[in-house]
């Protein structure tokens, strides 16, 4: 355990549910998936998504920097303003030199990749913009963030697939404790509504086939639950330590008490059937924080809807904690970010323990018999809440968790 307490003093999201932290929450509390047919996506076998709704980057950035940047950026970039705004910093005038930021992405920027195939597989190759690679790449997500607040500390992007967001944060909290940085933007973003990225995951036999009720397609640890719901959206955290904010006397929302991280060493898409990965990086995080399994409240599951997964992160909760505490999918509501939705998980975790309010998994009709779980559904569950989990697993067996305390 570190001596070191690192605070969460800010919180920015733009998910399907909308722009801002407020319009997320709400969405979340509501308990009903924002799946919906998708237009991009037509013609593909699985044609819907969660989207992110009214999302205008010319309106939110202005017309030239929103057109010079992905997607995934932009919504990344509006995410993180908000953030930077709610914990009180102004980045004119910051220390930049003393601001890290450590953001997670899976792949990088689809939207820009799928139109320049286009242009290459018809002949157009002269049209393709010399911008293209720097729109696409995925370091470009914390390389323009970082110009942007001009945040001039360490300044990365970590690719652990579906973990992605939840390893940015541990790795900007490690930043924190060991002196790198004062000031920590952390999270992820993405976007995976694009036809290749579509296909892809359908061909793997990850998505939802549910073509005919988008709304009921994600179904995390229902008996019927057949793949997971392409989404995207942003969620960016800033941390800084607690001793630290204290001193400004910033609004500190929880404390991002504990990290552990481990690999399965099992199969490229598959998870280690008994979960075992995921229950190494539970007890590290755990262990990190100086918490007991009994001090946990309640966990933010991975959660995303397929046989597989479901199954095998349930295994892992039953067996670090016998009975486990109430849980909860997010992505039930807003559907899979992939690198994206490690962070915003860990902002919703993070806003469970600030209004210790669990919001409900949606379209949990009939738990798997398989699975032995207390899992919040139908409304939100207030509840005495001191500290929560929240996992992330990605493919390659990559598995990030991180826990948090009330302060």
């Amino acid at each position: 355990m570190t001596a070191v307490d690192v605070a969460v003093t800010g919180l920015g999201l733009v998910t399907p549910a909308g722009i801002g932290v407020q319009a997320t929450w709400d969405g979340l509390l509501s308990g009903r998936s924002l799946a919906a047919t998708d237009e991009q996506l037509a013609g593909l076998p699985v044609n819907f998504s969660c989207r992110v709704p009214d999302f205008d980057p010319t309106a939110l950035l202005g017309r030239r920097l929103s057109w010079r940047i992905d997607r995934f950026i932009q919504m990344g970039l509006v995410a993180t303003r908000e953030a930077v705004t709610d914990a009180g910093w102004d980045p004119t005038a910051w220390d930049g030199a003393r601001v890290a930021v450590v953001l997670g992405n899976g792949n990088g920027g689809n939207d820009q990749t799928q139109r320049d195939y286009d242009l290459l597989n018809s002949g157009r190759h002269r049209a393709i913009s010399p911008l293209s690679i720097t729109r696409t790449v995925a370091n470009m997500l914390a390389g323009e963030i970082s110009t942007d607040l001009k945040a001039l500390g360490p300044s990365l992007v970590t690719s652990t697939a579906c973990a992605s967001g939840g390893t940015a944060i541990g790795i900007a909290r490690d930043l924190l404790v060991s002196g790198a940085c004062d000031i920590a933007i952390t999270g992820g973003s993405e976007s995976v509504r694009y036809p290749m990225a579509a296909a892809s995951f359908c061909q793997m036999g990850a998505l939802s086939a549910r073509v005919h009720d988008p709304a009921g397609a994600c179904r995390p640890f229902d008996a019927d639950r057949d793949g997971f719901v392409l989404g995207e959206g942003a969620g960016v955290l800033v941390l800084e330590r607690l001793v630290d904010a204290r001193a400004r006397n910033a609004v500190v929302r929880a404390l991002v008490a504990g990290y552990g991280a481990s690999s399965d060493g099992y199969h490229f898409t598959s998870p280690d059937p008994e979960g075992q990965g995921v229950v190494r990086a539970i007890r590290a995080a755990l262990a990190d924080a100086a918490l007991s399994e009994s001090d946990i409240d309640h966990v933010n599951a991975h959660g995303t809807s397929t046989q597989q997964n479901d199954l095998a992160e349930a295994r892992a909760l039953r067996s670090v904690f016998g009975t486990p505490p109430p849980v909860t999918a997010n992505k039930s509501v807003l559907g899979h970010s992939i690198g994206g939705a490690g962070g915003i998980e860990a902002a919703v975790t993070v806003l469970s323990l600030q209004h210790q309010t669990i919001p409900p998994v949606a379209n949990l009709d009939r738990l798997d018999p398989d699975i032995d779980l207390d899992v919040v559904t139908k409304t939100p569950r207030s509840q005495r809440l001191g500290a929560a989990l929240s996992n992330s697993i990605g493919f390659g067996g990559q598995n990030a968790v991180l826990a948090f305390r009330a302060p």
